[in-house]
C-alpha cells in the first residue's frame, strides 16, 4: 500500500487551494502525482487493467475537480482522493450486484480463473494477477479488509451485506487466492 510523504502533502495543500479556484494546471499537477494510485486500488477492488478501470479513474478526477471548493483540508488531500477513488469503485461494483459479474462468484469460481495455458506456459501468476481473479464481491472484501485496512462493519455497509457475510467472504477470498497462488508457483 502506499503510504504518502509527509513533504508530499505540504505540495499537495497550495496547488489543492489553487485547483480549488479554478486553476486547471494546478489541478493537472495533483492529477499528475496521485492518478497511479487512484488507478491501483481501483484496478484492486474492480480487477482488470481495461478501459473501465481508466473509466473510473477518470470519474474519480472529475468528482475531485467538482468537490474540490468544498475540501476542507482536515486531512491529507491523497487520503481524500484515496477514499473517492474507494468509493468511486465501490460504486461500480454496487451497480454490477444484480448484474452477472457480481453475482457469478455463488456458483461459478472458475469462470472467473485466468487459464494459464492461454497466457503462454512462462506465465508466474503474481498476487495482483491472482487477485484479479477472484470473484468480485470475495475480491472486494478481500481488498478492503487487508489492503485498505477496513472494518468488517465498514465493508458491510458499503457493499450491502451482513457482517457475517463479509467474514465469510473475507476467508473465502484468503483460500481461493491461496489455491491459486499454490496452482501456478
Amino acid at each position: 500500500m502506499d503510504v504518502p510523504d509527509i513533504a508530499q502533502e505540504d505540495v499537495d495543500a497550495p496547488q489543492a487551494r489553487a485547483a480549488a479556484r479554478g486553476d486547471t494546471q494546478a489541478f493537472e499537477q495533483l492529477y499528475r502525482r496521485h492518478a497511479g494510485r487512484v488507478h491501483g486500488v481501483i484496478v484492486r477492488l474492480v480487477g482488470g487493467h481495461g478501459a473501465r478501470a481508466e473509466d473510473l479513474t477518470q470519474e474519480t478526477f472529475v468528482r475531485a475537480w467538482r468537490a474540490l471548493p468544498e475540501f476542507r483540508f482536515e486531512s491529507a488531500l491523497s487520503t481524500w482522493l484515496h477514499r473517492l477513488a474507494v468509493n468511486t469503485a465501490l460504486m461500480e461494483l454496487r451497480s454490477r450486484r444484480g448484474g452477472p459479474r457480481w453475482e457469478e462468484e455463488a456458483d461459478h469460481d472458475d469462470a472467473v480463473m485466468v487459464d494459464p495455458r492461454a497466457q503462454g506456459p512462462a506465465l508466474r501468476m503474481d498476487l495482483e494477477r491472482a487477485v484479479a481473479t477472484l470473484p468480485p464481491r470475495a475480491r472486494a472484501v478481500l481488498v478492503l479488509h487487508d489492503v485498505e485496512g477496513w472494518k468488517h462493519e465498514e465493508i458491510s455497509a458499503q457493499l450491502g451485506m451482513a457482517v457475517g457475510s463479509s467474514k465469510a467472504q473475507l476467508h473465502r477470498a484468503r483460500q481461493l487466492l491461496r489455491t491459486r497462488l499454490e496452482a501456478h508457483a
